[in-house]
Parts: C-alpha cells; sequence; structure tokens
C-alpha cells in the first residue's frame, strides 16, 4: 500500500480502532503436546474474540525474513518496512526522550560478558538491573573522542544508547554484536563509503568501553546495533487521518510511536496499568496503539511457560478492551519468538481483525494452526492490516468514479 495513493481516500470519522500488539507473539510446537505457546494458553476471550473476527497469519516483510521489532511495527502502523527503514538506534533515543538533532549519530548498545579470550558467554550481561546500567553508562560518559560530542544513555536493564554528535557522520556501519554466543563481539564496519570516518570514531568508542569496562562483571564489555540519523516521515495523522496514541512501557516502542507522530501515553509495561491508561484516554484518541513485551523476552529467554502465563494474562484484559465498543480491535505480534529458538523467527504471525462489518470465518481458537483457516489467509502482508482497519472504522472514501 503507497501512502501517496492511500492520503486522497482518507475520510474523518469518530470511530475508534485498537491495534493490541503482542510481542514475539509466533512460536513453534513443543514436543509434549505438539502446541505452540499461543495453542498451549488458557485464552477463553482470546479465542472468544477470534470467534467474532477474520483472521490470518500475517508476513511482517517478506517470505523467509526475521524481521526486527522496528520493521515489524512498522508494517503494523502502515509502513512498508522496506521503504521506510530505521536503525534501532534512533528508535532507543526517541523512546527515552533524548533530543537528537540532524547532526547525531546513534546507535542501540547492549551491556554483554565476555570471556578471558574475549569471546561473548551472555550477550545481555545476565540482564542487569538498570540501576547497574546507570552506573556503567557514568563510566562510559568518561569517554573523549576528538572531533565529536558523545553522550551515553541508560534505556532500561542491559540496554543503553549511544549517540555521537558531529559533521558529516554516518549510519552506514554494520552491528558490532554476532547475534550468537561464543564468538567475539565484531569490528564495526563501513556497509558504504561514506563511513569510513564514523567508523574510526566507533571503533575508537569501542576501545575504549572495553579498557574501561574490563574489571566489571558481569558486563564487561559492549556491542553496538541500529546504527542510525533520525529520518523525515509522513505522521500517522498525515498518512492516515488519525489522531494516535501510544501505550507502551519499554522505550524502542515508545520511540518508534514517537517517531510517527503518536502521542505517547504515561503507563509502565503492566498490561493491567496500560489498560488502566487507555480507559483513562478513551475520549482523547482515535488509534490506539497497545503494547506487551514479555512475550518476546520470554520467548528469547526460551521460556514456553512463562509465555503461556504471560498470553494467559493478556487474555484476562479482552473484556475490559470489548467494554469500550470499540469500531475496530486488531490482535497481533510485530513478529514471532518462538521459545524452541530464543530468538525472532521468519514465521508468520497470528492476526485477528475484528468489527461489525467483517466477514466472519470459521476460526473458533486463537492460534497458529487456526488461523491457517482464516479468510485474512496464510501470509498476507502486516501493512494491509491498517488500510484494513481504516475501511472498517469507515475512515475510507471509494476508489474512482
Amino acid at each position: 500500500m503507497d501512502l501517496e495513493f492511500l492520503q486522497p481516500l482518507i475520510k474523518q470519522n469518530t470511530t475508534k480502532i485498537i491495534l493490541l500488539v503482542m510481542d514475539g507473539l509466533g512460536g513453534l510446537p513443543r514436543e509434549t503436546d505438539n502446541k505452540t505457546e499461543l495453542e498451549a494458553a488458557s485464552s477463553p476471550h482470546l479465542d472468544a474474540l477470534a470467534k467474532d473476527s477474520i483472521c490470518g497469519l500475517q508476513q511482517p516483510v517478506l517470505p523467509g525474513i526475521t524481521p526486527g521489532s522496528g520493521p515489524g511495527h512498522l508494517s503494523l502502523f502502515g509502513y512498508d518496512p522496506i521503504r521506510y527503514q530505521i536503525g534501532r538506534g534512533v528508535l532507543e533515543g526517541l523512546g527515552i526522550n533524548f533530543d537528537l538533532t540532524e547532526n547525531d549519530l546513534a546507535a542501540r548498545g547492549n551491556f554483554c560478558t565476555i570471556d578471558a579470550q574475549g569471546k561473548i558467554t551472555d550477550r545481555r550481561a545476565g540482564r542487569i538491573s538498570t540501576e547497574t546500567n546507570q552506573e556503567l553508562c557514568a563510566i562510559l560518559r568518561e569517554i573523549k573522542i576528538p572531533g565529536v560530542e558523545v553522550f551515553v544513555e541508560t534505556v532500561k536493564q542491559h540496554r543503553f544508547l549511544l549517540v555521537m554528535r558531529g559533521a558529516n557522520l554516518s549510519s552506514h556501519i554494520a552491528d558490532t554484536d554476532p547475534q550468537e554466543i561464543g564468538k567475539a563481539p565484531l569490528s564495526p564496519e563501513a556497509t558504504h563509503q561514506d563511513a569510513a570516518e564514523s567508523v574510526l570514531l566507533v571503533s575508537q568508542f569501542l576501545d575504549e568501553a572495553h579498557r574501561r569496562l574490563q574489571d566489571q562483571h558481569p558486563a564487561n564489555m559492549v556491542t553496538l546495533r541500529g546504527f542510525s540519523k533520525k529520518p523525515n516521515w509522513p505522521s500517522m495523522k498525515e498518512a492516515f487521518g488519525l489522531h494516535c496514541a501510544a501505550i507502551a512501557g519499554y522505550p524502542m516502542y515508545r520511540g518508534v510511536s514517537t517517531l510517527l507522530g503518536m502521542d505517547v501515553l504515561e503507563t509502565t509495561a503492566d498490561i493491567h496499568q496500560e489498560i488502566d491508561t487507555l480507559e483513562q484516554h478513551w475520549d482523547d484518541y482515535d488509534f490506539f496503539y497497545v503494547h506487551v513485551k514479555q512475550t518476546d523476552s520470554s520467548g528469547e529467554d526460551g521460556d514456553f511457560e512463562r509465555k503461556v502465563k504471560v498470553i494467559e494474562d493478556v487474555d484476562t484484559v479482552i473484556p475490559r478492551i470489548r467494554a469500550l465498543n470499540p469500531d475496530v480491535i486488531i490482535v497481533s505480534g510485530d513478529h514471532s519468538t518462538p521459545a524452541h529458538l530464543k530468538y525472532h523467527s521468519w514465521h508468520p504471525v497470528p492476526t485477528m481483525l475484528y468489527s461489525q462489518y467483517c466477514r466472519k470465518d470459521a476460526v473458533e481458537q486463537f492460534g497458529e494452526r487456526a488461523c491457517l483457516q482464516g479468510a485474512l489467509g496464510t501470509r498476507f502482508p502486516a501493512m494491509d492490516l491498517l488500510p484494513l482497519a481504516l475501511a472498517n472504522a469507515k475512515r475510507l472514501e471509494k476508489f474512482g468514479a
């Protein structure tokens, strides 16, 4: 869907849309009963909503492509994730309200643990506390690099933000996180010739970080990924005519919402408090994005049972969402994170769209195999969901004579 094509069809209405994103929702079956996390969960309210909806499996990017959280969310928000590409650094920066300028190069950092041979033994340093993160960031702020200003800010747990401010910085730098244990952090490399000088600056920072953190434990090194500069994209209001609110507790997801012009409402990552926030602001917005992080983190930790419990906890708030009588409810994820794999995967994501105008299909349970029978299809593009939501909310004019 081309945003320029859609814009002339947008019309105003008072209808309401809710997009509930269970991060990393899709899974793989376990051996004991051949059920995925979603299929194993006791979720009567999600199942009841599925019976009243149209269902399917959406593809966040393309078949076989494993998406990051950024492209996965952009697709759900109606933006082509291949055309609208952004690194994690900018999203983390905006998520903690860092005032990024046009001269800033941002990267998302992880504190990690390396052994005596310099190989990573824990990519997240045991998910250190945010308080420990703040102490380590104070150490890294002492790093001075000629020619640029260096900013190091705590994000959450093992995650931090690195910003370099200076002239002619390039974001064409490959990640230094090898994405698996047993390997040493990668050296930064230019992916375009314009990044040669920027790579040297990043290398200086990493060398200094290693020297200053080597006696710390468990966080004795860092990796960097998502090098990026702030883009100028159309907002959700400009693209879809929607006054949008984001209800998300984690900085990265608050960042992508800010980038698209949503109002980011104050909340925690607890789903019950997020629904409190939804109820309190119900009269103020047209579109609500509600994010659940713990499904993803449980999958990344390989904790099948914890992911099941998170889904079951989300299920308990579905009656509160339906009681608000929204015109459209979408439930999906930004990607799959099977506990069996412990990382994002390429598998399509279970999805349902509820409205009084949808043609209900035969799906009676919200799960991967049930959604294979859904009328939305088995690999439909995730970015089709937002136009479908607009149509079901009576926010699109007729195309053509």
